[in-house]
């Protein structure tokens, strides 16, 4: 996910997020996007929402089939903390609605493709009673090959669209290709498929494209998913106390870091001070306005930002900071096997990175322990901490597909959308027991064959409720999700928050710059005042007009925020 990054990680989340790969975050996925969607009448830019969207959004209805241990509070996943039960799996899909059609879907693909026939894949298909040919493509090229199927008459079934893929003339051919699902979701209708009917209307606002529900969500947590992680078992050792303001990390990070001895404190932590000084959100173009006053400001006009800038080039001017992180990007490389070893104490990464060092260390490292540490106000006071959207891929069904590919495609989405403790879940997720899995003390773990067949597939048709469930580690389920809940209650919706929005072709962009710019500034390379003068060039070059566009389309369309 290569998206505007400037408050989050990379496409890296997503190979170590999603169930399919890891088995960590199943649905839960708080991907980045860029901005998508389209306006009533088939304009090629701006948004639905108001009256207009709640006519085409479908009916909710919460699941009953499986109750999780620990619910969602404050926009935080669900989670799951038991063992897993094999002979205790519910059925949410009591039969097959599936009618036997074959349905092609295009879809990016991380990894070494499977077999076209594998174990997987007519496991899958027989239990939904469809024939899903997959298209897979390489994910770190997928918008080349996106833009060239999009632009040509032979587009398949199903086109699966990441939202970090939305840029340039494919939000406009997503509105001209793609099929209205609402005769089939919108309202009551989408109650034939029950585990669709589960998944929470903000995302389905997000699969409004062009004036029309066009979009199969795969939902996420609006929780900011960039957590500060550190070494819990050093801190206990060394009798550090987990800091709650900025000062209090400074102090912390100059104590615990010796330059002789190899230990820094931290890595680059800008994402954190934009969270700690309440910076609007730079993971999606849309989310960086919001209306203050009656006036729409930009996340880079603010004063927050600036002072988040500033105290992270004092954390590198200071010396705490690991040189790695000097030298590179925002957290660029892998930061695992320095933070194993001590090099540094702590990190600013995305949430699945909790669960996955947990799990790399337990065997070798057993006295290693990870854990999530609030995001403190910069003033030691409570943060304020602003939403991401609430889904980032999408699955779309060709708008000259027959009623029969549309309703078999909305058969395998009730599938691959059943909740964790199912039959469809595991399914969907693990593959064939035995084949794919083996399942020791409640834990499932994957078989080689497991690890070569059941990757980043199904999941991207359409995905449950956000879910945190780690069998192996449920400590680190049940930390995940109460510190989404925590986070949760200084969490704000900006103004823009939950709407797919297209923005003018000619401004797309315009602040492509500020992210390396962030990086030159934090690292000493430039000076807060070049960033003063970038913003104000970004004004003159088209962010002030840019302001006006939205504030036209905020005043004929209101808020999706609540």
């Amino acid at each position: 996910m290569t998206p505007n990054a400037a408050s989050g990680p990379s496409r890296r989340k997503f190979l170590t997020s999603t169930a399919a790969v890891t088995a960590a975050v199943a649905g839960g996925m708080p991907l980045l996007s860029a901005c998508g969607g389209g306006s009533d009448g088939g304009s090629r830019d701006g948004t639905t929402s108001g009256k207009d969207a709640e006519k085409l959004l479908p009916a909710y209805v919460a699941g009953n089939v499986v109750t999780p241990d620990i619910p969602s509070k404050n926009g935080s996943a669900v989670g799951f903390t038991g063992k897993l039960d094999l002979a205790g799996l519910k059925t949410s899909v009591p039969k097959k609605l599936g009618k036997g059609g074959r349905v092609t879907v295009m879809s990016p693909f991380w990894g070494s493709p499977p077999k076209e026939d594998n174990a997987y894949y007519r496991a899958m298909n027989d239990l939904i009673g469809v024939d899903v040919v997959w298209q897979n493509q390489d994910g770190n090229t997928y918008d080349q090959k996106l833009g060239a199927v999009l632009a040509s008459s032979k587009v398949p079934d199903v086109v699966v669209v990441p939202g970090w893929n939305m840029t340039g003339k494919i939000p406009s051919a997503i509105i001209g290709k793609f099929a209205d699902l609402g005769p089939y979701l919108s309202g009551d209708a989408v109650k034939e498929y029950p585990n669709l009917a589960a998944i929470p209307t903000d995302a389905w606002q997000r699969s409004l494209f062009g004036g029309k529900l066009r979009g199969l969500p795969m939902p996420s947590s609006y929780v900011t998913s960039i957590v500060p992680l550190y070494r819990q078992d050093i801190f206990e050792k060394e009798g550090y106390q987990v800091p709650r303001s900025c000062d209090e990390f400074m102090t912390l990070a100059k104590e615990a870091t010796s330059a002789r001895a190899k230990r820094w404190a931290c890595l680059d932590m800008k994402w954190t001070a934009f969270n700690a000084f309440g910076v609007l959100s730079g993971n999606e173009k849309s989310l960086g306005w919001n209306q203050a006053d009656g006036k729409l400001v930009h996340r880079v006009e603010t004063d927050e930002y600036l002072e988040a800038l500033e105290w992270t080039r004092k954390l590198f001017a200071a010396g705490v900071v690991h040189p790695d992180a000097r030298l590179g990007k925002s957290n660029a490389a892998d930061p695992g096997p320095k933070f194993a070893a001590g090099e540094f104490l702590i990190y600013n990464q995305d949430m699945s990175q909790w669960w996955s060092r947990t799990a790399e260390q337990a065997t070798q490292n057993p006295e290693f322990r990870i854990w999530g540490m609030d995001i403190f106000g910069h003033d030691g006071g409570t943060p304020t901490l602003w939403a991401q959207n609430p889904a980032g891929i999408f699955a779309f069904v060709n708008k000259k597909a027959s009623e029969s590919v549309i309703r078999d495609v909305l058969a395998v989405a009730n599938v691959t959308a059943a909740p964790y403790g199912t039959k469809e879940y595991m399914a969907t997720n693990y593959g064939v027991e035995g084949t794919h899995y083996t399942v020791e003390n409640g834990v499932p773990t994957k078989t080689e064959q497991g690890n070569i067949d059941v990757m980043n597939a199904y999941v991207m048709v359409a995905s449950p409720a956000a879910t945190i469930a780690h069998p192996d580690f449920p400590e680190v389920a049940k930390g995940q999700v109460e510190w989404q809940q925590r986070m949760g209650a200084f969490t704000k919706k900006s103004t823009f928050y939950g709407m797919q929005i297209v923005e003018p072709a000619r401004w797309t962009n315009l602040a492509n710059d500020f992210e390396q710019l962030e990086d030159d500034v934090v690292r000493g390379r430039k000076k807060i005042s070049d960033m003063q003068q970038a913003v104000s060039d970004w004004r003159s070059k088209g962010g002030d007009k840019l302001r006006d566009w939205y504030r036209k389309l905020l005043d004929e369309n209101g808020t999706a925020a609540s």
